[in-house]
């Protein structure tokens, strides 16, 4: 009799175990030996955005991962395409976002003898992954699937690799031989041992000045209800991380951001909420730090307690189940924070550094300065968009004056301090609007460096119909660049190569004519009337994206600071 058992290639098993998992969103560039997989995954009612670069498809990949909780996946094609995301792997795994790259490669009967794009995939991905793996054949697929997808969002979340040989892809097997896999349950939730609860209350009674510092981990948690129930409870000053920013809105009247410095060198008691002492912490050290400081720390991963600093309190346990007990636990004795003197202080030194930033944003002279363009932008954008930023001023300066007061809604450099991230990201955070909130828009800015990365991402923008603002925060150069007299200079030298500043770039570039090849109009400002009126002309526009190029002042920079970037450094 004649075998009519139907059969299934590795294309459509792949599609159909990412589908099952709950994948949605798929980035990624098609070629040899992806480009049936591409077609697969959309057959299957997965949605496939292909991009310009694999860079920005794995950015794009992991934000999704972020603002689900659901890793996106990132394809890409053997060799050269699975090296492009080796940064994005990296920053995801470091960023702690879910995000799996499946990478097509050269068939196995090629392997050893000069194949097409012949690399070595799956070890070399390996150090930027939770989990790395070939599948031994077309049956399996789902087992590593459900695998790669179970080690990405169980525990810290991060990267994963699953590598297709073109045999693999194309290979036809019986479905009855198919070992599918249901879906994978919620990641656990960890508990706090309830002493390291009690141990903790204790040590925020008896501070003269406490202080929590809300991390990107609690932004991923959802543990926003908890932390803001926990602020309230007991009236404790708190800052934020920049991807922390929202989890408790910037305007409450306890963030203490404004006084960020002063905060960081006088608190006693410091309770960590998902935020690592890492360099963005300055590592919890002296002299950013009081030398005597004591850390309550609260992270899901038992190997990140103590890094840096000792913990008086180490609390492994998800945010919002710690945050909840502790909140309970004082509740339970009554405690609130009573040190007036220490919040007047914090608000006392807060007034201080806004009057000063107030001045510089002020001063509406031409070329304009950074605070004076974030006053503009700020002033004129919805209260609940979401912010995408990079750039070295342009992402600092930007994270202190445009404001987020909901949870997940700003996406920068992170942890890796990765440059590039900016579009990618955007894209992301704009399907996620279309997706799940559609009034809610997406404002990119970048710094002209910043753009440069993935600038041709405008065209994904736009063959999409994603309406994101684009803002360009124009300086000429790489953390500054030079006026165009000097520019002259410059170009009339006989050894560019020898007197071209190396942090310089062209000057008063036309970015925003980028929209005009896709038939769009941009926005060149040089004034605040200009960038006021962009901003709003721009937001009213949901057609496609928007691009708004403000020029500003090559030698514009922040503030004074009391201490140097990267203090530890440079003792």
């Amino acid at each position: 009799m004649a075998n009519d058992t139907e059969d299934i290639d590795g294309n459509n098993i792949l599609a159909q175990s990412l589908k099952s998992q709950g994948v949605e969103f798929v980035f990624g560039i098609v070629g040899i030996p992806v480009i049936e997989l591409s077609v697969a995954m959309q057959q299957a009612g997965l949605k496939y955005v292909g991009m310009r670069n694999e860079q920005a498809a794995i950015y794009a990949a992991q934000a999704i991962g972020y603002l689900t909780r659901t890793p996106g996946v990132c394809l890409v094609v053997s060799g050269p395409g699975l090296l492009n995301v080796v940064a994005g792997m990296a920053n995801s795994q470091i960023n702690c976002w879910p995000v799996l790259v499946i990478g097509g490669s050269c068939a196995e009967d090629h392997e050893g003898i000069g194949g097409f794009q012949e690399c070595n995939q799956v070890e070399l991905s390996r150090p930027y992954c939770k989990y790395s793996a070939r599948p031994p054949n077309a049956n399996l697929i789902p087992v590593h699937v459900e695998k790669a997808i179970r080690y990405v969002t169980y525990g810290r979340p991060g990267a994963a690799y699953l590598d297709f040989p073109a045999n693999l892809l194309s290979a036809r097997v019986s479905i009855d031989m198919v070992q599918y896999k249901p879906v994978i349950c919620s990641p656990p939730t960890v508990f706090p041992d309830i002493r390291d609860i009690q141990s903790a209350a204790d040590l925020i009674k008896n501070a003269n000045r406490p202080l929590i510092i809300v991390g990107k981990g609690a932004a991923y948690n959802r543990a926003e209800d908890a932390v803001n129930n926990f602020v309230a409870q007991t009236g404790l000053p708190f800052l934020a991380t920049p991807m922390g920013k929202g989890v408790v809105a910037d305007e409450h009247p306890l963030c203490a951001a404004s006084a960020r410095t002063f905060v960081l060198q006088n608190a006693d008691v410091i309770v960590l909420l998902g935020a690592r002492l890492n360099w963005i912490l300055h590592f919890g050290k002296s002299p950013r730090f009081n030398p005597q400081v004591k850390f309550i720390q609260v992270d899901i991963k038992p190997e990140e307690l103590h890094n840096s600093q000792q913990a008086s309190v180490a609390i492994q346990a998800d945010i919002h189940t710690a945050v909840d007990a502790l909140t309970l636990q004082l509740n339970k004795q009554k405690w609130r924070c009573s040190k007036n003197e220490w919040l007047t202080q914090i608000q006392d030194k807060c007034s201080v550094n806004k009057k000063y930033t107030e001045s510089m944003m002020m001063d509406t002279s031409v070329p304009l300065n950074y605070f004076t363009v974030f006053r503009q932008i700020q002033d004129n954008i919805p209260k609940d968009c979401i912010i995408c930023s990079e750039g070295a001023n342009t992402m600092d300066i930007g994270r202190t004056i445009l404001l987020n007061n909901l949870p997940r809604h700003r996406l920068d450099a992170g942890t890796f301090g990765t440059m590039g991230v900016g579009l990618g990201f955007s894209i992301a955070a704009a399907l996620w609007c279309q997706q799940y909130e559609p009034q809610k828009r997406v404002l990119c800015v970048e710094g002209d460096s910043a753009f440069g990365f993935s600038g041709m991402e405008v065209e994904t923008m736009v063959r999409y119909k994603l309406p994101i603002v684009i803002v360009v925060v124009n300086n000429n150069g790489i953390y500054g660049g030079v006026d165009e007299e000097l520019w002259t200079a410059i170009q009339d030298s006989d050894s560019l190569s020898n007197t071209t500043p190396p942090n310089c770039l062209s000057v008063n570039i036309h970015y925003e004519k980028i929209m005009e090849m896709f038939g769009r109009k941009g926005y060149f400002c040089t004034t605040v009337d200009q960038v006021s009126s962009a901003i709003k002309n721009a937001f009213k526009d949901t057609n496609g994206p928007s691009f708004i190029n403000i020029m500003i002042n090559p030698s514009a920079d922040r503030k004074p600071q009391n201490f140097a970037w990267l203090t530890e450094s440079k003792l």
